[in-house]
């Protein structure tokens, strides 16, 4: 597959591919007859790897090491340095949905709550000296 057809397969940029490629986020895709370079399923997956954990907030250099291990298979321990990287990247990202799933309450809370807030309000039965503290909220 070609550099064009990849970059439109995961919706991303061809310069973008050509950049993982040069910073080694992703292995380097071997090269047809004509120079071109000529994605293989290999390089697809490491495509489709690299954009998820890049949405999912992992850093460049990160995805440099992981594939820079990934490409020293000969040496020990690289096998658990990679699954390490991955680890961590998953406890980060549980972090942030658990923080994400807070937010996402307290909104739900707010829109349901909303009319009768406004109303209170309008009462002069909740006054700006008279609030709830949403944080002790539950």
């Amino acid at each position: 597959m070609n550099i064009k057809k990849a970059a439109e397969m995961f919706d991303l940029s061809v310069d973008t591919l050509r950049y993982y490629e040069r910073v080694g986020v992703i292995p380097p895709v071997n090269r047809n007859e004509s120079g071109y370079r000529d994605y293989q399923t290999n390089d697809l997956n490491w495509i489709y790897l690299a954009k998820n954990l890049r949405n999912a907030g992992l850093s460049v250099e990160s995805l440099i090491e992981f594939a820079h291990l990934a490409q020293l298979r000969e040496t020990q321990n690289v096998e658990e340095a990679q699954k390490q990287i991955l680890h961590d990247q998953l406890a980060e990202l549980d972090e942030k949905l658990a923080q994400m799933q807070q937010v996402r309450e307290l909104l739900v809370y707010k829109i349901e709550t909303y009319d009768e807030h406004v109303g209170k309000f309008q009462a002069g039965t909740i006054t700006p000296a008279k609030v709830e503290k949403l944080w002790e909220r539950k």
